[in-house]
């Protein structure tokens, strides 16, 4: 019979299996729990934006940075794989940093792993906002992705942006291959396709597990699952502005008032603002003209 396990071993069993949980949970953290996309609030002006190395407002530095990699504001490892070595002593502040990342613009810790793997890594290389194209640089906010389409956005234009991204580049559900209805919906590429021509020839797709867009590779999702809307275009005569009076009067004072400065044909409307009139042909009547004046030079 096997020996019986002590409490000791099943304790150092359990933590060691909690342990490689953590490790493995390290690598699929979500962007928002993300030490890099931490919320910071600045000492000196006291406003809320994204962890960086500098104040976006005040461009002061803080007290306690925080990495950006492992997210830890004070080093306690003694024997570790600090590049500065540091035995005996607990480091914090500008004695923990080592580095400050190009993409993100935060403080990495001087750990060798810290410094060697976050640059690779970082999940703010492309975060540009999707609507308005700015950068982790060119605003001080924190970085978000889209529910629909996983895209970066902004503080400012995240509810905008997934507000209108479940609309679609057509004006119908229909498969762009063919006329039938469109079963699956890529939410990046904004089209639908059919069951027939959403799988491609030669792939082998995996039981259980969305299908990839033929076009992007982003994960395809039921339509009917979706609040879905087609593009939709609005037709109808503009006004033009600065003729009308008063705002309260009706379009046709507008429409008739078009032509009060005007004239077609040699007809003089009303005076201008400055005080002049101006005569404006039409270009048949300036058409006509012309030939008239050539026919008359040939005649002599």
């Amino acid at each position: 019979m096997p020996k019986k396990k002590t409490g000791q071993r099943k304790k150092a069993e359990k933590q060691k299996l909690r342990q490689k949980e953590i490790r493995s949970a390290k690598d699929h953290l979500s962007l928002a729990q993300n030490p890099c996309n931490a919320s910071m609030e600045c000492e000196k002006c006291k406003r809320k934006q994204k962890n960086r190395a500098f104040c976006y407002f005040c461009s002061s530095t803080q007290r306690l940075p925080q990495c950006a990699n492992c997210g830890k504001v004070k080093c306690m490892s003694k024997t570790g794989d600090c590049v500065i070595k540091h035995s005996g002593v607990f480091t914090t502040g500008l004695a923990m940093v080592g580095a400050i990342c190009d993409f993100c613009e935060a403080w990495v810790c001087h750990g060798r792993k810290c410094l060697t793997t976050h640059a690779c890594t970082c999940p703010l290389a492309d975060a540009n906002c999707l609507e308005c194209e700015r950068g982790v640089w060119d605003h001080g906010g924190r970085i978000f992705k889209c529910s629909f389409c996983s895209g970066f956005l902004c503080e400012d234009d995240q509810f905008e942006h997934q507000a209108s991204c479940q609309v679609l580049e057509s004006e119908n559900y229909k498969c762009q291959s063919c006329n039938k209805l469109g079963q699956y919906t890529c939410l990046k590429c904004k089209i639908c396709y059919c069951e027939d021509h959403v799988r491609r020839k030669g792939f082998k797709y995996e039981k259980n597990k969305a299908i990839p867009c033929p076009k992007c590779g982003y994960e395809t999702s039921e339509t009917k699952d979706l609040s879905m809307s087609t593009r939709s275009h609005k037709y109808g005569r503009q006004s033009q502005g600065g003729y009308g009076d008063d705002d309260d009067d009706d379009d046709y004072d507008n429409y008739s008032s078009y032509g009060a400065g005007a004239s077609y044909g040699g007809y003089e409307g009303g005076d201008s603002q400055n005080g002049q009139q101006h005569a404006l042909q039409h270009p048949i009547a300036i058409g006509h003209n012309f030939l008239t004046n050539y026919q008359a030079i040939n005649m002599f």
